[in-house]
């Protein structure tokens, strides 16, 4: 009678330990498939609007057609007919390939007369090219932004622009600065030291921005330089008594005594 409980016990001791087992394994291939998106590279959009995530990337090229927006005066809703367009025709990505030879974030034709292919390959050229196209669109600023983007493009379905309205009027409000802190990232510490290289940094941003409104648009900067952080190897973005850090991306904007109405990089 003792041997068959002892042997009962055992079993049942055999079996939690398998059902234990399993919930790590579960568990520890759970956290391995969130691991990339929650400690990859990543950046997080927040608006009243709604929230988007991007790739960094991404998020980059959503800063960019904001600057050139920006530089040539226009206005929010010419921005979100700019992202209408880039969103379907390229999901934000700077592409090297396209429909028949159509390239970059918008897709534009160099058969056409957008430019070269190199040109066209280049952001701050491409969104240019885009913005003086839409100028010459009448009635642009009233027309719905699916309308406006297709008479620009001239895509095969127009209707296509429209799906993505929600998501420009995030992007909009975000990367104009319209909506403080609305926009951080994250990403891994890189392998090696990486030498900041801030005055780069700045000059890319006044390429697109322009000298003038680079002193004046302290949240679009702001955004801006966190989304090319990475690539310029910035280390902190202080602003308006908050700042990010490259260290803590995940964390956001955080209160800084230190942070001034200059938008400073390090």
């Amino acid at each position: 009678m003792t041997w068959r409980l002892s042997r009962t016990a055992l079993t049942i001791m055999v079996i939690v330990a398998l059902l234990t087992a399993g919930i790590f394994y579960g568990a520890y291939h759970l956290l391995k498939k969130a691991q990339p998106f929650a400690l990859g590279e990543h950046c997080l959009i927040k608006a009243p609007d709604g929230t988007l995530d991007l790739d960094i990337d991404q998020a980059q090229i959503a800063a960019t057609i904001a600057a050139v927006a920006a530089r040539r005066g226009l206005s929010e809703r010419a921005l979100q007919i700019a992202y209408v367009t880039a969103i379907q025709e390229s999901k934000l990505a700077n592409l090297p390939y396209g429909d028949l030879d159509s390239v970059g974030v918008f897709q534009q034709r160099p058969s056409q007369g957008w430019g070269t292919v190199k040109q066209l390959q280049d952001p701050v050229y491409a969104t240019r090219k885009f913005f003086v196209a839409l100028e010459k669109v009448k009635h642009y600023k009233t027309m719905p932004l699916h309308q406006a983007a297709q008479a620009v493009q001239r895509s095969a379905d127009g209707s296509a622009y429209a799906e993505h309205e929600s998501s420009a009027k995030i992007l909009s409000a975000a990367f104009t600065g319209r909506v403080p802190k609305a926009v951080h990232c994250w990403y891994p510490p890189p392998d090696k030291p990486v030498t900041p290289q801030p005055g780069e940094a700045r000059k890319q941003l006044i390429r697109a921005l322009g000298e003038d409104a680079a002193a004046k648009r302290g949240w679009l900067v702001a955004a801006w330089y966190v989304t090319h952080a990475q690539k310029y190897g910035l280390r902190e973005v202080r602003y308006d008594g908050v700042s990010w850090t490259a260290v803590a991306g995940h964390d956001g904007w955080l209160k800084d005594a230190k942070a001034s109405g200059s938008v400073r990089i390090t």
